[in-house]
């Protein structure tokens, strides 16, 4: 589930096409048994999965720092597998006059496909986890900057896999990626 945003992105400029583009793909994603991550009950009823209203105020053009000479690491999961990841860089923005910093991570076994050479990934939670969102928790994924900023459009947050079934192994959150705000936007959480 590793998303290729066009409209909006290239701009650096909010596109509610773009997020429509990709609510309607992670919907038939989803919808589909091939690839879906739902139990088989919760397929069988599946229309769509919640989402917040698109919000431009969680589209954030941020400045991006290059973080070099990190030390990779063994990323806690949600079972005893510990895929290595490097913290490639840091995320710096504001939302409401609030200033915040997320890390942003790159898979290093992942990096060395063709496809995800670029992908970076981006795990927060905020105070919305646990109570309208996941409470383990949500990804984006992004793609390398060319420049000294990188857009987080949250509106394209998703809930990992193990929001759905308890088959699947999802990096945790790291503690220094837990906003101190409400991220109203991407997937709620699945079940009350």
């Amino acid at each position: 589930m590793l998303w290729q945003f066009g409209i909006g992105f290239a701009q650096n400029q909010f596109s509610f096409s773009a997020v429509e583009k990709f609510q309607n793909e992670l919907n038939a994603e989803y919808a589909d048994a091939k690839t879906s991550p739902l139990l088989p009950d919760d397929l069988k009823v599946f229309k769509s999965l919640d989402f917040y209203p698109v919000n431009e105020k969680f589209f954030v053009v941020a400045q991006f720092i290059r973080t070099e000479n990190e030390q990779p690491f063994e990323m806690k999961t949600s079972t005893e597998r510990k895929p290595v990841y490097v913290k490639y860089g840091e995320a710096h923005f504001n939302i409401n006059g609030q200033f915040f910093k997320l890390n942003i991570y790159r898979n290093i076994e992942l990096s060395k496909k063709e496809q995800y050479k670029n992908h970076l990934f981006l795990p927060f939670s905020d105070l919305t986890c646990g109570s309208e969102s996941y409470i383990g928790g949500k990804y984006i994924d992004l793609k390398i900057p060319q420049g000294d900023t990188i857009v987080i459009d949250f509106n394209t947050s998703y809930n990992p896999y193990c929001a759905y079934s308890p088959k699947y192994s999802c990096p945790k959150v790291p503690l220094e990626n837990d906003l101190k705000i409400e991220i109203r936007a991407g997937v709620k959480k699945f079940h009350d």
